[in-house]
């Protein structure tokens, strides 16, 4: 798994509205909290993405984008989305190639892990964020991490 300092692996995907994401192109412009979990739909996953979207504002107005990324289909993420009313970004991996750039794939079970990166505004991993069980410290740690480099 990536740490923080690591270069942020650059990647070109379609979102759930069909339109392009390209990490790079927030350099220079915004931070990006990319977060990675396992599956749309499951129960903790579902928690997870609920407390990213009840914050997505506040987030944004800390000066970062937020994207989430599973291995589902394109269709099952896009679902998901709609589902539960997201308004940022969902990323399906199903070929898996964002999740091993960034080394959160389970060996065995080929999902990812429940990990969360904040990318810096030059690319670099600002921090990372891997908690399997305790879902809402995801937002608790992002929320804080945003805020302490908003005060420089």
């Amino acid at each position: 798994m990536l740490q923080a300092g690591d270069l942020a692996p650059d990647f070109d995907a379609a979102d759930c509205r069909g339109e392009r994401v390209v990490l790079s192109s927030f350099r220079g412009q915004r931070r990006v909290v990319l977060f990675f979990f396992p599956k749309a739909f499951s129960p903790a996953c579902t928690l997870e993405v609920r407390h990213f979207r009840d914050h997505y504002e506040r987030i944004r107005a800390l000066g970062a984008e937020l994207i989430g990324v599973s291995v589902d289909k394109a269709e099952r993420q896009c679902r998901f989305a709609l589902d539960e009313g997201l308004q940022f970004r969902l990323v399906g991996d199903e070929s898996r190639v964002i999740s091993e750039r960034y080394g959160v794939l389970w060996p065995v079970l080929r999902v990812d892990r429940r990990a969360t990166f904040i990318v810096g505004l030059t690319g670099l991993v600002e921090d990372v964020f891997h908690h399997e069980v305790q879902v809402h410290r995801h937002l608790d740690d992002v929320l804080a991490r945003l805020e302490q480099l908003a005060r420089g």
